[in-house]
């Protein structure tokens, strides 16, 4: 009898292990430090890019707010350089980021249309920035960088719950 309940519950137990790991996707490797960084700084050419664009354009609000951002950029920047000459890697950062944040023609450039992309496009880069430093810190593979990414995080989201918040509400 012991026999026969272990054979239904092996059986049970293989085919409830059969049925999970279906329905599982691939796991995608966590991003190394060099990733990392690389999408940091790409992150802040996108936000450069972003006050470029405005100085070119109309609407002060939208200045403003990509001042402030370049500026965060730059600091974020400074600290994020010292990581990585310890750690003695070469970014990739190329011009897509600043080509990218092209948001508007100069006819709308002051109207609510360039105002929603602007936000639009800030929500997009943050979702993409915070899922990248979220997978880092499944699998970190550098402290100095991990304690980064931690203190970055809060930060990042807040900003990405301003923009989302802004936008919806223009």
């Amino acid at each position: 009898m012991r026999i026969l309940v272990v054979i239904i519950l092996a059986f049970f137990g293989t085919a409830a292990l059969a049925d999970s790991n279906g329905e599982r996707a691939p796991a995608e490797p966590a991003p190394t430090a060099t990733d990392v960084i690389t999408g940091l700084y790409t992150f802040s050419r996108f936000q450069q890019g972003l006050l470029e664009s405005t100085d070119l354009k109309g609407n002060a609000e939208v200045k403003n707010l990509a001042a402030l951002r370049a500026e965060e950029a730059a600091k974020r920047d400074g600290a994020l350089k010292q990581i990585q000459d310890a750690i003695g890697t070469e970014s990739r950062v190329g011009k897509t980021a600043l080509a990218s944040a092209n948001l508007a023609e100069p006819e709308d450039a002051d109207g609510p249309t360039y105002v929603r992309r602007f936000y639009a496009a800030q929500v997009t880069e943050y979702e993409s920035v915070i899922l990248l430093l979220e997978r880092y810190l499944r699998g970190p593979d550098n402290a100095a960088l991990t304690t980064f990414a931690r203190e970055q995080l809060p930060i990042l989201r807040t900003q990405l719950r301003d923009a989302e918040r802004t936008m919806a509400d223009k």
